[in-house]
């Protein structure tokens, strides 16, 4: 079993910035993947990044593309969802996720969930 701790989350002014860490404990991650998931109230939630471990291989949706940016660090099992450019649609809360076999941007092909974390981003 995987448990993934968040961080990072808080209040940003637009424009701004933010980095969220996800490190996961319990086993190694090291040919699956880690993905990043938003949700607003009274919306879906939404894939907004991911990244396959083993390689290292990037995805980003078009409404974060340019802004966001996931990166790992292997040593700590940790990944990184940089956040550049906010807006205030950003705001929601955001949730790592991981699967110790492949990448994927769906929601229900993650066996393992953060906590969440809350993103505020203020106009």
């Amino acid at each position: 079993q995987v448990q993934l701790v968040e961080s990072g989350g808080g209040l940003v002014q637009a424009g701004g910035s933010l980095r969220l860490s996800c490190t996961a404990s319990g086993r190694t991650l090291t040919h699956g993947a880690m993905a990043w998931f938003r949700q607003a109230p009274g919306k879906e939630r939404e894939f907004v990044g991911g990244i396959s471990w083993g390689g290292g291989g990037t995805y980003y949706p078009p409404s974060v593309e340019g802004r966001f940016t996931i990166a790992r660090d292997n040593a700590s099992n940790t990944g990184y969802l940089q956040m550049a450019s906010l807006k205030p649609d950003d705001t929601a809360v955001y949730y790592c996720a991981a699967d110790e076999l492949s990448f994927s941007t769906e929601e229900k092909d993650y066996d393992y969930w953060g906590q969440g974390t809350q993103v505020t981003v203020s106009s």
